[in-house]
Parts: structure tokens; sequence; C-alpha cells
């Protein structure tokens, strides 16, 4: 699906209606046993960073969302326990964290049954301006869809006489970005079966994020700062300056300075036979992330002089089949360093991208959080991305793909304030979609828009 924020969503005008988890769900969540499954690392990191930022002044929303069409004017009855059903399925969506009393600074999880999951309904009432109704939306995920506060999630529908309009919303320790891919598909089953008064035809619940949260962690705290992994993540950034890497172009903001808002782009990239093509080319070096890392590594050469590109690569930690279908913050990151200085064209710095990416990988099963608290590094959480990254995702394979365009299906990133660069590229069914958010400098929109055209000229530059 295309990933935008909500103002580029096709926000339409109707009714708007909202689900929350009922009183009775959150009194029932407050009166709960610690679960000992502990949170993820990048949960936690998260989580901290939310209330440091917080604690500094500044409120950073941070919520991922989808939004998608049905058909007519929604059963909200039906709806509303498509919606219920779905949200018991993934139970990190019914567990929440809690700070520890006294002077322990630790946050412990707690996990409702799915039996005393329930939802709340309001109409909220009928919007006829679509930049009003986006408005609203926005606020009211950025209110509930919080890291500092549970429930954090919130489901709208926006009803008309010929669609509904579905929008989700979570805070992102619950969700990653592909996460959100396979929601529409399953919500039309649930509700389609529903209306029909048959089972739904979905997969086996899929396993708990919660359980590999657990498994994670454990197999994170084994080691120890004489680890291989440690090692090379402190010599990394070592050469990077003490830090996690920026994108190596002007930017125009302030080292230090208060945290800028950001802007974003949103833009097809190539169409499907151009997209074909490039991955064609990539595909002897390892494919289309290869591809658009040595593109990246060229043109941050070209743009800002670096000799070297370094850069750290995300990766899905979804490395046994059972969790293919989980909803969860799923993702790792791997260093990489490409000596753009020696790489004058794309074919040899898609040798040299391959080369870092097998080298490096491996360490993307390690949670950077823990990694970080090893080196002894102090990384003070003041921006909600420790590092800018470039992410590909060929999203065609995912269930209900093929339905996405008609259903004006959408990946929602909240874009607020940060000091980094964020870079994703889906492959869709009509070529390569990308997204970006930035500071919103003037300096940074003309080298994010000079960035992004000539990534395009070098995606089409080797079939041309």
């Amino acid at each position: 699906m295309r990933i935008t924020d909500i103002q580029r969503c096709e926000v339409r005008p109707g009714r708007l209606v909202e689900w929350t988890l009922s009183p009775a769900t959150v009194a029932a969540a407050a009166g709960l046993p610690e679960d000992s499954r502990p949170p993820a690392y990048i949960q936690e990191a998260h989580i901290r960073t939310a209330r440091s930022v917080r604690d500094g002044g500044l409120f950073v929303p941070t919520w991922l969302g989808t939004a998608f069409d049905l058909p007519g004017p929604a059963d909200l009855g039906v709806l509303q326990e498509a919606l219920r059903a779905w949200t018991v399925r993934h139970e990190t969506l019914r567990s929440g964290f809690r700070w520890a009393g006294g002077e322990e600074d630790r946050l412990h999880r707690f996990t409702l049954d799915a039996g005393d999951v329930h939802l709340h309904r309001e109409t909220v009432g009928d919007f006829v301006d679509a930049a009003a109704l986006a408005g609203r939306l926005q606020d009211r995920f950025d209110a509930v869809a919080d890291a500092l506060r549970w429930p954090n999630l919130i489901y709208s529908a926006v009803v008309r006489p010929d669609s509904t309009s579905v929008y989700m919303a979570f805070d992102h320790s619950n969700v990653d970005a592909y996460s959100l891919h396979g929601i529409p598909a399953e919500i039309h089953e649930l509700y389609t079966a529903g209306l029909q008064g048959r089972p739904a035809v979905v997969r086996t619940p899929p396993a708990s994020y919660v359980d590999f949260c657990e498994l994670e962690r454990s197999d994170a705290d084994r080691i120890d700062d004489r680890h291989d992994i440690v090692a090379r993540w402190r010599e990394f950034i070592r050469r990077c300056g003490g830090t996690l890497p920026g994108f190596p172009v002007g930017l125009g903001i302030e080292p230090g300075g208060p945290l800028p808002p950001q802007s974003m782009i949103c833009e097809p990239l190539v169409d499907a036979d151009a997209a074909a093509a490039f991955e064609a080319y990539c595909r002897p070096y390892g494919g289309s992330l290869v591809g658009l890392l040595a593109a990246t590594g060229l043109i941050v050469h070209e743009l800002g002089g670096q000799s070297v590109y370094r850069t750290v690569v995300p990766f899905h930690t979804r490395l046994k089949s059972r969790w293919s279908g989980s909803v969860g913050w799923f993702v790792g990151g791997a260093p990489i360093e490409v000596p753009v200085a020696r790489t004058p064209d794309l074919p040899s710095a898609l040798r040299a991208v391959r080369a870092e990416l097998q080298a490096s990988r491996p360490l993307a099963r390690m949670p950077l959080a823990r990694v970080l608290s090893l080196i002894g590094a102090d990384f003070r959480p003041v921006s909600p991305d420790l590092y800018s990254i470039v992410s590909f995702v060929d999203a065609r394979g995912i269930p209900g793909a093929g339905q996405w365009a008609g259903q004006k299906a959408y990946g929602l990133l909240r874009v607020s304030y940060g000091d980094q660069v964020c870079v994703w590229v889906n492959r869709l069914d009509d070529g390569l979609w990308l997204a970006s958010r930035h500071p919103d400098t003037d300096t940074a929109a003309k080298n994010m828009r000079l960035y992004v055209e000539r990534l395009r000229d070098l995606v089409l530059s080797p079939h041309t």
C-alpha cells in the first residue's frame, strides 16, 4: 500500500464515528497483575524516548495507522464486532505498560484476556469539509494513540451513502509499517463474514508479539560487552563520530538546537515496467534494496561530498513463519559503510553494498537498544528517530495487495518533529512509491528534492 500522511489519503466528507476500548475494558486493565513477559527492547526505548522528549517540553506524536474503504454505508454493529475480533487476535493490542512504583524506573507489562476486550462507539457528527475532517482525525489520533498512555489505539469510520472509510491508528510500540499492510484484508473478511452470517475465512490466529518480545529479550540478555556484535557496533559508531548516522546531506538544522518540525514527500517514483527492469538489473547483486542503497550512496556523495556513506538498514525480525501474520514491531538495524568515493558508478556501488549487507545483516537480529546499553554510549533520547533510514518493501505478495487500489488503502505516518531523514520505498503493482519525512527547512527541501530526482534517474538509467 502507499505510505502517506492523513492529509494525503483521500479523506472525504461524511459522518464520523469513533471506537476506543470501553470504560469497562480500561477498568479491567487497571486491576491486572504484572505480566512476566517484558517489553521488547525497541518498545522500552521508544517509550523512554517519548517520556524524555515530553519532559523536555515537546509533544511528538509517533503513531502509525491505516486507511481503507468498505463498500456502501457500513453496518456499524457488524463493523464494530469485526474491529473487536481483529483486535483480540493480536495480543499486543490488549497489552500495555506501566511504570513500577517507587524509585525503580522499570516498565512492567499487563495483558487483558480476550474476553475482557470491548469497544465503545461514539458518533461524533457530520463533516462537510475534508480538511476539517482530516484535522479532527489527526488531533484525536495524537491524543489517543500516544506512547505515554493506555489504551493507545483508536478506530474511526467516515460513513457515506456510497462508501465507508475506515481509519485505524496505533502508537508505534504496537505496530511496525509492515503490520499495517495486512489490516485491510483482515478487516474486510471479518466484516463481510459478519454481514453474510458466516464464519470468517482467516488464517489461524497469529503468534503473539508479546511472546516474541520475551524470546528476543531473553536472547539479547545473554550477550555482554565483549560480544562481537557489540564490538562491531562500537567501531561503527566511533567512525560515525560517536553517534549514529544521519542523512549525509545538508538539512539546514542547527546542531544541538530544538527539534525541528518535519515535512513530507509522497509520490510515485517509477512505473511498473521501470520497477521490474530495475529489479532485474539489481537481482545479481541482491535485488532492489541493494540497488536503492547503492543509488543513495552515489547521490549523497554527489550532494554532500562524503567519501563513505554510512547508514543503518532496517530489516524485519520475523525470522520464523509463525510471526509472518503477527502485528507488532519486528524491526532491527544493520550498519553498513559504503566507500562511495571509490565506487564511481552504479555497478561498483552495487557490489560494495552487497558485500556490506552480507557481512552486517546478522547484526539486525540483536536489538540496538541492548547493544547501546552495553557500549555505554550516552545517546540522550531527544528525537524519536535515532538515525536516518532508507527502507524497501516489495508489498505485492501481501494478502489483499491486489485490492488496495480499489479500496483506497494507505499506510499512514504521523509527520511532526524530527531531525532525521526517513525514506520508505514500496513496490506495488503499479510501480515504486516513495514516501519520506525530513526537517521542514528550505535546505532540506531543496536537497531532498534533488535526492528524489536523482534517485529516479538512477533507477531508470540501467535500462534506458
